[in-house]
């Protein structure tokens, strides 16, 4: 059992906790009526405003529960073979299943769409290479067996592969062209949070300015390292956070769509041919109509 202590007045307890845990809030609110979300110990609706001493505690599913299920859900697969399955991920879909999210995951659906999926990092994670956060969009390679798994991590280690993300951040950045290098690790006083920490991993972010509005811009990134949360920790420590970003920042949410983060292009060695491979997906619609709003303003 989990246990998080509110020390802000609050709003309602499925967007506060959308912040806190990095779920979706369709998983919270079914979490809410399924009583695995106390407030003091008392259960509560989904509505219920928080306030500043609020004990909240999240009850792990039963281990039975625990098992990853084949779900009939819609992929947007880009490319598929024998060997890799390349994915469009959408919007507030969880990679793989944990503790309050063992359903409606990217792996639920692949366990539906393919009898193949590596094994190498165990049962809730097959086919899994990489992982990009619930709320961030955009393209993932799937292995289909561990042969084609093992060479794809390889590559991720040596940072052989291309990937590039679109990011919209607040603030107006001045130079076209950036690098942050900067150590990232779990944050001291807030253990679901990263942060820029002495003693962290080395994690370093390349950025270039595409377009400037008057009060955000939109940005491409080229990552050397892969660590949680990179681009929003690091793009957070240099004053400019990600837009729609409910957890780093302190900034407006302008919806509830996600943040306004795309792993845009993905390029590799196919494990099988040897050829370069690379894949290019367009920004979602939610994206572009937050791009638009600060166009507009």
């Amino acid at each position: 059992m989990e246990t998080i202590e509110v020390i802000e007045n609050a709003k309602r307890i499925d967007g506060y906790l959308i912040e806190k845990l990095d779920f979706s809030r369709s998983k919270i609110q079914k979490m809410i009526e399924e009583q695995l979300i106390l407030v003091n110990g008392k259960t509560v609706k989904n509505s219920t405003s928080l306030k500043i001493g609020d004990i909240i505690t999240v009850e792990e599913p039963k281990e039975e529960e625990m098992n990853a299920e084949p779900e009939n859900i819609p992929l947007n697969i880009v490319y598929e073979d024998s060997d890799i399955i390349v994915v469009n991920k959408e919007n507030g879909m969880v990679v793989h299943p944990a503790v309050g999210n063992t359903h409606g995951t990217l792996v639920n659906a692949l366990l539906y769409h393919s009898k193949n999926l590596s094994d190498v990092n165990g049962e809730f994670r097959p086919g899994i290479v990489h992982r990009i956060d619930a709320f961030t969009t955009g393209l993932l390679v799937i292995a289909k067996n561990n042969h084609a798994h093992e060479i794809l991590a390889k590559q991720l280690e040596e940072k052989s592969t291309h990937r590039k993300y679109i990011a919209l951040v607040w603030g107006v950045i001045p130079h076209d062209t950036g690098t942050i290098d900067a150590p990232i690790g779990r944050d001291t006083t807030d253990r679901k949070k990263m942060a820029v920490i002495a003693g962290g991993k080395p994690s370093i972010t390349h950025f270039k300015v595409l377009e400037r509005f008057s009060r955000a811009t939109l940005i491409e990134l080229m990552l050397e390292t892969g660590r949680t949360h990179q681009i929003r920790v690091h793009m957070n420590y240099i004053g400019h956070p990600v837009v729609n970003d409910p957890v780093y920042g302190k900034r407006p949410i302008i919806d509830e769509s996600g943040q306004c983060l795309h792993a845009k292009e993905l390029g590799f060695i196919h494990p099988s041919t040897g050829k370069y491979m690379e894949f290019d997906s367009e920004l979602p619609e939610s994206f572009l109509n937050i791009v638009k709003q600060f166009k507009d303003s």
